[in-house]
């Protein structure tokens, strides 16, 4: 298997304890991916293809994240965070219109839990780290006043 290398990390394969966010989003898509050809016609251009679109937003979003400064992570994880946040709930209604299985549902919605907990975690760093940043810079000014 090719290994794709991007900066300092790679996209390869690691112990399932060990996988990145973009990892678990890149799973959780392949399987929504074998699903979405079996959703009703009625769901599958509608419903379908919004919670397709949102899956790789998110995914395109998480993939960026990692690679752009401090300062325009922040930003970029909220936008994630949100659009992951549609994602479950546009997922959420095809499951209540009856053209997602209940077991589909279950599989894909562990598969989020995990992600929501990497990404929440991401997010509160990123925010704590950010918040720091700007209590120094503030500092660093007082003291230049004196």
């Amino acid at each position: 298997m090719s290994e794709l290398n991007f900066g300092n990390n790679l996209l390869n394969p690691t112990p399932a304890g060990n996988l990145s966010i973009l990892q678990h989003l890149i799973a959780s898509y392949k399987l929504w991916h074998e699903i979405k050809s079996h959703i009703q016609k009625s769901s599958r251009y509608t419903l379908g293809e919004k919670v397709d679109a949102l899956f790789v937003e998110t995914l395109e979003l998480i993939f960026v994240a990692q690679y752009i400064s401090k300062a325009q992570k922040l930003p970029a994880l909220q936008k994630a965070n949100t659009k992951f946040d549609a994602l479950k709930f546009f997922l959420m209604i095809l499951w209540e219109v009856g053209d997602l299985g209940q077991k589909q549902y279950a599989a894909l919605s562990e598969k989020f839990d995990a992600i929501g907990k990497m990404l929440g975690g991401w997010l509160r760093k990123t925010e704590a780290d950010a918040a720091r940043d700007a209590s120094s810079r503030a500092q660093a000014t007082a003291n230049t006043k004196k």
